[in-house]
């Protein structure tokens, strides 16, 4: 997710054609590496927490972050993958909701990293 948002910023102020076409691309596989990969972490955190969906605490912290930022994943690989647009710059909207769900993904990596402090 994050290497995704980095490669999409970076295309933006990149020259040349080619290789804005390079990040997007990398962008692209990305997102959907990422996002594929966020169902495995979902699984086995619901597994972990014995299917706490909210929790308390800490744990509810984390999902705060972790359940929007897994929708806007699956969102943003969804429509990655059904336009295909590597070659074109991404509309606003789609940048803005790649910063927004890069944002989630690091809060919820700080409170998971605090789950594991405290547990």
């Amino acid at each position: 997710m994050l290497v995704s948002a980095f490669c999409d910023g970076v295309s933006l102020f990149c020259g040349k054609a080619e290789q804005q076409r390079a990040l997007r691309s990398t962008a692209t596989i990305t997102i959907v590496l990422g996002a594929l990969g966020s169902y495995a972490a979902v699984a086995t955190g619901l597994i972990m927490t014995k299917w706490q969906i909210w929790g308390h605490g800490t744990l509810l912290h984390h999902h705060q972050f972790v359940w929007p930022a897994f929708a806007l994943m699956t969102g943003l690989a969804t429509w990655r993958v059904i336009t295909r647009r590597t070659a074109e710059r991404p509309p606003a909207a789609y940048l803005a909701l790649m910063l927004l769900a890069a944002a989630l993904v690091s809060g919820a990596g700080y409170w998971g990293g605090e789950l594991l402090n405290r547990g």
